[in-house]
């Protein structure tokens, strides 16, 4: 691995357990055993450079995992479910879903940086059009299934937080017992 991505695979792995302010420069050279000259080498304007890379990075994982998902199954219920599960399982192996949730960094700079909370608004949207294509070839209206993408969208990334939170699987349980319901209701 280059130096670069070990740098990004390790700041986001950092950003996501201890959020963008609780991790210091420090910490990231340490983890990554690599020189502040080399860090700045790779992010010349430092450390809010290095949070939209991870951004980014995160992006490409997430969508690719979702997209891998959502093609392997021939309903949005279904590969909504796998997703679902998925996650819990890897919460109650790990204790925690680093890799998928991305919203402590979201809260926590949005309003602080507009370049970050881009980052953040594309990864979204991203996710969203994702549900919104198989609901789409599920049959629902344009309207609906852009209306649905975002709930899911929202749901599924609230319970996440709702579980790191509360240190339990429930709230995606739960979901996923009722948003079955709420794709019928549309």
């Amino acid at each position: 691995m280059d130096t670069k991505s070990l740098i990004i695979d390790n700041a986001t792995i950092l950003f996501q357990q201890k959020g963008y302010k609780g991790v210091g420069l420090s910490e990231i050279l340490k983890v990554c055993n690599v020189t502040k000259g080399s860090l700045y080498h790779h992010f010349p304007n430092g450390k809010e450079e290095l949070l939209i890379a991870c951004l980014h990075s995160l992006n490409e994982v997430i969508t690719m995992d979702i997209v891998d998902i959502f093609e392997r199954y021939p309903t949005t219920l279904e590969a909504t479910n796998s997703m679902i599960e998925k996650l819990i399982v890897n919460l109650e192996r790990e204790g925690t879903i680093t890799g998928y949730t991305f919203s402590s960094m979201v809260s926590e700079m949005a309003t602080l940086s507009d370049p970050v909370r881009k980052a953040c608004a594309d990864l979204y949207a991203k996710i969203q059009g994702i549900y919104f294509k198989k609901l789409l070839e599920d049959g629902y209206p344009k309207e609906s299934a852009s209306n649905m993408a975002l709930m899911m969208t929202a749901t599924i990334e609230g319970a996440m937080m709702l579980c790191l939170a509360e240190t339990s699987a429930k709230p995606l349980k739960v979901i996923s017992q009722l948003i079955p319901n709420i794709l019928k209701e549309f």
